[in-house]
């Protein structure tokens, strides 16, 4: 018998704590022996919970006892998760974590503690949710030179942005929505802004090449300036708005960022609605394969780290090579990325037509009746080259009472 640990009973935590329960003789036959939970650490007592007995409130007890092999991280945020992960490694321990943000900041060292003592520290839950997605690195896609991972990584945002395309709601409206139903947090920066969907996109980018991704490198664009009249457009044009963490692969280069991108219909990412998530991952030899399912939620995230609990008590006495290296792996100024653009712009285009020819050559011009602005479409571009073509633009309309760029958005080429 394994005996285990559980760090917080909050969703996550209490979804373990009930898959360990509910599906004990499954979880017994794949880890080939049955798996105890024997604490719970947290701050708040559960006198009603089926944990009572088990709720201990210093952590000192779990690291010290020897009797627990596999400490269960479910906290989220560094602090304590940092330090009670670290300790619980050296200590000899397997750590299975939830924990995005700790594996991106912290996750080279501790996986080279892992090694050192050889245990073993997963994060399948920590990208995608209930989606199997780190595994597959580490296991199907051995043999690949990946090309691109290109994820709808985060479904707060998804939803949003998903009741903005379909139902015309305000980014505001469709916020409050989310947040009435429990999808987004009081103060949802971490989600709207890019943040989270920054750490996941990094953390999958390690994976693939086998190096550290430092995620303060990777551009970081949020979605709170998409308005609706953006999917008036977009409809208009057959296509949608979805906020995109995208790493490419190219001759030893990396090209990484998150931002909103238009995507056409024939995209594999248009489809991916509401709060789920997908993740789209383009191999040399296999071609484009996708990653579809609940990116969140209690259950499904819960599943994925009991999947990595089994892991962890088939490989009890050795150290499954995963992860990354220490080395550094430089990602590509965003300056060179290639994309064609969205452009809205004020005033009407037979005053501009000039201008606009002038500073996006030939263009694809879209209007929508009523609206006194127009949208163009730009062939392949750089963003160095975008910036310098909207300052030359912005310049010479400056004279105009109507004149100014309105709104860019980058598109999938």
């Amino acid at each position: 018998m394994i005996k285990t640990a559980v760090l917080g009973y909050g969703t996550i935590g209490s979804g373990v704590v009930e898959i360990l329960d509910k599906n004990r003789d499954v979880i017994a036959k794949q880890a080939g022996q049955e798996v105890e939970l024997k604490y719970v650490l947290d701050l708040r007592d559960f006198p009603d919970s089926p944990v009572a007995d088990k709720i201990v409130h210093d952590f000192q007890i779990i690291e010290e006892d020897k009797e627990v092999k596999i400490v269960v991280e479910t906290m989220g945020g560094l602090n304590p998760a940092y330090p009670f992960v670290k300790a619980c490694l050296l200590a000899g321990k397997h750590v299975v974590t939830s924990n995005k943000a700790l594996v991106a900041a912290y996750g080279t060292e501790l996986l080279a503690i892992a090694r050192e003592k050889q245990v073993n520290f997963f994060f399948e839950a920590s990208v995608g949710g209930g989606i199997p997605i780190i595994r597959p690195f580490y296991r199907c896609l051995m043999g690949e030179r990946i090309e691109e991972i290109t994820g709808i990584l985060n479904g707060t945002t998804n939803f949003i942005l998903t009741k903005m395309d379909r139902e015309g709601e305000t980014f505001e409206n469709a916020l409050k929505e989310a947040q009435n139903l429990g999808y987004a947090e009081r103060n949802p920066e971490a989600d709207v802004e890019g943040h989270d969907t920054c750490r996941k996109i990094a953390i999958l980018t390690a994976m693939a090449t086998g190096r550290e991704v430092n995620y303060e490198d990777i551009y970081t664009e949020g979605m709170t300036r998409i308005t609706d009249i953006d999917f008036k457009y977009a409809e208009k044009m057959g296509t949608s708005i979805k906020l995109l963490g995208t790493s490419r692969m190219k001759n030893g280069k990396v090209t990484a960022f998150v931002a909103p991108v238009m995507i056409q219909k024939n995209h594999p990412l248009y489809s991916v609605s509401d709060v789920f998530n997908g993740i789209m991952v383009r191999g040399n030899m296999l071609g484009v394969s996708m990653f579809y399912g609940s990116g969140a939620g209690k259950l499904p995230t819960a599943s994925a780290v009991v999947s990595d609990i089994i892991e962890a008590a088939q490989n009890l006495k050795r150290n499954v090579a995963i992860g990354w290296s220490s080395e550094k792996q430089p990602i590509e100024p965003m300056d060179k990325a290639r994309f064609c653009y969205f452009v809205r712009v004020a005033g009407s285009y037979r005053n501009k037509e000039q201008d606009i020819k002038q500073a996006f050559g030939d263009a694809e011009v879209i209007e929508l009746y009523g609206l006194d602005e127009f949208a163009v479409l730009t062939s392949e571009m750089s963003e160095e080259e975008l910036k310098a073509a909207a300052t030359a633009y912005d310049r010479k309309e400056q004279g105009r009472s109507d004149f100014g760029i309105k709104q860019i958005i980058r598109g999938v080429l």
